[in-house]
């Protein structure tokens, strides 16, 4: 039973209870949240630079094109 999808695995252990059991508990992935990837741009999707303060969730490049819709302003 040498498999990387653990849900294959499960199927074949529906009449194994005991197995099934320990398989997951043991074997099945935990889920992950908080990762880079989880946070992307609402506008374009990209992972990288994300600004997220203030719940804006942009890339900085989406948002030094919609700052000043938002209501920021740029000061020299």
């Amino acid at each position: 039973m040498t498999t990387t999808d653990h849900t294959k695995v499960m199927k074949q252990l529906q009449g194994k209870p005991g197995k099934k059991l320990k398989h997951a508990k043991y074997s099945v992935p935990k889920q992950r949240t908080g990762s880079a990837l989880d946070k992307k741009c609402k506008r374009c999707g990209r992972t990288g630079a994300h600004i997220s303060k203030y719940g804006i969730n942009l890339c900085r490049q989406c948002f030094r094109d919609v700052a000043t819709k938002i209501g920021f302003k740029k000061y020299n």
